[in-house]
């Protein structure tokens, strides 16, 4: 069964090359493309496709936003992010938002089309070089019991960011990150964010 592509991107260079890509592969027939958020919604909407492959940076719309959008017009859709970054924050909110990849644009053809269909069978897949120990760090934070964000928070502190810092960094309120802070501190059993910061070293978290 053949499954429908809509790429993503502002690049016609990185939309011409994955046209090339899908043309040779039988499985994926690519039916539109879109250089921005906002007419992605449209295309989107109108041509229902299988998966949408999506640049993480694009003129007018956060990948996040665009990712709600998307969910919202077409829940049925996989979305798989393709960024030439290792943005490691803008990736994990694209995540959070509800993307069901991340890649990065110059991985090979044939690694693209096994990913992609991993996708569409329903597996969450992310480029081992964006985040390498992700599957082995996904164990530990599961076992955890932290949140994306209660870890992020966290990762945030070890790196010696203060709370108005890891604010800003993360676009949360002052407030909001004291609160995730506290309940990963409860979570990991720790009395302050030194002790918290060790346990999650220990856990293989950090």
């Amino acid at each position: 069964m053949t499954a429908t592509v809509l790429v993503v991107d502002d690049h016609p260079v990185v939309r011409d090359g994955v046209t090339l890509l899908l043309r040779a592969e039988p499985s994926l027939k690519l039916i539109g493309s879109a250089e921005s958020g906002r007419i992605a919604l449209l295309r989107v909407g109108e041509l229902r496709p299988d998966l949408i492959l999506l640049d993480l940076r694009l003129p007018d719309m956060l990948a996040p936003e665009v990712i709600a959008g998307l969910r919202q017009v077409h829940p049925a859709g996989r979305i798989v992010v393709f960024t030439a970054h290792g943005d490691h924050q803008g990736l994990l909110a694209a995540l959070d938002a509800g993307a069901h990849g991340c890649l990065l644009k110059d991985v090979a053809g044939t690694d693209l089309v096994s990913a992609l269909r991993r996708v569409l069978r329903g597996e969450r897949v992310v480029d081992p070089r964006i985040m390498p120990d992700h599957s082995s760090r996904s164990d530990a934070l599961a076992r955890s019991g932290l949140t994306r964000r209660e870890y992020e928070v966290l990762r945030l502190a070890a790196q010696g960011q203060t709370n108005p810092e890891i604010a800003e960094t993360t676009g949360l309120t002052r407030n909001t990150v004291k609160t995730y802070l506290q309940s990963a501190l409860h979570k990991l059993g720790a009395r302050n964010r030194v002790e918290a910061i060790g346990k999650a070293s220990e856990a293989g978290l950090l």
